[in-house]
């Protein structure tokens, strides 16, 4: 009898996908920051604000992909969310604040609420004919608009930054790229991807739903992105509280070096909070998608258990 061919082996999966891309966008980036200082050359400078504005945001949405629940999360779904949703919520946000708010003790709690408000409009338009929503599809979609929306942000930062009193400045470019870099995954990523996980849980197969615990997620996401703008503010004026001194254009006048370190220090605390509080939110919202996950599916419509009368 004649043995059968030996079938091949399932086509493994690669992963850490996410990994390769930051490694290499990393050494990319920091060539360009070497030619750049080397050549003086100012036509690379869009390079490295593209490259330093979106190598933390890719990193992130491809290592958040990687653990999508669903088959629907394709890569032209997450690509469209990034860079549509970006681009959108830039827009649509600059406009409405451009608009609507005026400098007052009320900018920063305007912005996190019309900011928030764009990116959850965005996400529930772009994400609205999907079939099957699950809480971390949810998720991993609203990171990915949110990291959009930072990037194209954290962009606009960089290419200001270049522009100084005393001409262009490169070092200053690069600081702005490196600082915003560590600190974008606790930011505009966190808190969309915290409102795309409550919109998904909160919705039907058919639409999404509005619902109580929607909005106050919105709220809670808003201050805390409310924080996050005004920390230097709240900072500074701890520091005022605790030292005294006069304030000229939003800075001490003749800081002690006591003061300094402080404000940095105040200022630095209250970002590690804001930061440990969103993803403290967002680790719920995870254990609540891995609980609903191995719930039972539920009986079909109309269905009995028989029961036997006693002695039957």
């Amino acid at each position: 009898m004649a043995q059968p061919y030996p079938q091949p082996p399932p086509p493994v999966v690669r992963r850490r996908a996410w990994l390769r891309i930051f490694w290499v966008g990393l050494v990319l980036w920091l060539a360009t920051v070497v030619v750049i200082f080397a050549t003086g050359n100012p036509n690379l400078v869009p390079t490295l604000v593209l490259l330093g504005s979106f190598l933390v945001p890719v990193t992130f949405v491809a290592w958040a992909f990687e653990r999508r629940e669903t088959g629907e999360l394709t890569p032209g779904l997450i690509l469209s969310t990034f860079l549509a949703g970006g681009v959108l919520g830039v827009l649509a946000a600059s406009l409405l604040e451009s608009y609507l708010l005026r400098p007052s003790w009320w900018l920063f709690l305007g912005v996190g609420l019309i900011e928030e408000a764009v990116k959850l409009a965005v996400l529930a338009f772009l994400t609205r004919h999907l079939h099957h929503k699950a809480i971390r599809d949810g998720i991993i979609l609203g990171a990915s608009v949110g990291f959009g929306f930072a990037a194209l942000e954290t962009a606009g930062y960089a290419f200001t930054s270049l522009f100084t009193t005393h001409g262009l400045s490169v070092t200053q470019l690069v600081e702005t790229e490196l600082l915003r870099s560590v600190i974008s995954p606790f930011g505009h990523g966190l808190w969309t991807a915290i409102l795309g996980g409550v919109l998904f849980s909160s919705s039907t197969r058919e639409h999404f739903t509005i619902t109580g615990r929607l909005i106050l997620a919105y709220l809670g996401v808003s201050l805390l992105h409310a924080f996050w703008d005004g920390m230097r503010v709240i900072a500074l004026l701890l520091t005022l509280l605790f030292t005294g001194g006069e304030v000229s254009n939003g800075r001490i006048v003749h800081p002690t070096g006591g003061q300094v370190v402080l404000f940095t220090t105040l200022e630095w605390v209250g970002y590690a909070v804001v930061a440990v509080i969103g993803l403290l939110w967002l680790w719920a919202l995870v254990r609540s998608s891995r609980r609903a996950q191995q719930q039972p599916p539920p009986l079909p419509s109309g269905w009995r258990v028989p029961i036997r009368p006693p002695g039957g």
